[in-house]
């Protein structure tokens, strides 16, 4: 419970966490404009690994990649969807309604604090994109955890906020591919047989 009588997830300790990584932001001002446009625009990022995702599976012929690379962007959007009911029903306000005086490098918001929409998007799209390209994944990966640290940094959100955002994007993400690929496979090969198999493979039709 924060001072002011406002509920935070994680309590004293995440209030302390979160203190601590403000009093790095204050002292590091060299860092602000490069932590504030990845954490507003680094959406942009992971919207281009899906497409490279999709690009590099496209290319290989495989089915189960290009299966995999095209749910991506569906699953992030099942996960941000999913997360608007989390959020809604835990309510937790954002950082500077809780605590007074700290410092904030974007714009303020009253959208709820947890968990962070920005992280769940970025663990849905890394783990999306892990199932189809280990390598892009990977880099998806560190790219999301450094989004994640970010909108810590400039004061969005507490730091619970953006690790269970992390967690539920990607098992979001997972949970809804794995459930649904018997179907989305089907398609995809049913596509492959059709005018519109350059979506799904740029190798050529065998004679």
């Amino acid at each position: 419970m924060a001072s002011n009588g406002v509920t935070v997830v994680g309590g004293r300790a995440e209030e302390a966490w979160f203190r601590a990584v403000n009093d790095v932001a204050r002292s590091t001002p060299w860092l602000h404009t490069p932590a504030r446009l990845y954490a507003e625009y680094g959406v942009v990022l992971f919207a281009g690994l899906l497409l490279v995702s999709w690009l590099l599976a496209r290319r290989t012929g495989d089915l189960s990649r290009v299966t995999a690379a095209l749910w991506a962007p569906a699953g992030a959007l099942v996960a941000v969807g999913l997360n608007q009911l989390v959020a809604g029903a835990v309510a937790e306000q954002r950082p500077y309604a809780a605590m007074p005086g700290v410092l904030v490098l974007v714009s303020r918001s009253s959208d709820p604090s947890f968990p962070s929409d920005h992280a769940v998007m970025a663990g849905a799209v890394a783990a999306g994109v892990l199932l189809a390209h280990r390598r892009l994944g990977l880099l998806a990966a560190g790219l999301a955890v450094l989004m994640a640290a970010t909108r810590v940094y400039v004061g969005a959100h507490f730091p619970l906020d953006v690790v269970a955002g992390l967690a539920l994007g990607a098992a979001a993400a997972v949970a809804s591919y794995l459930l649904l690929r018997p179907l989305l496979l089907r398609l995809v090969v049913l596509l492959a047989r059709t005018p519109l198999r350059p979506l799904v493979t740029a190798q050529p039709v065998l004679s």
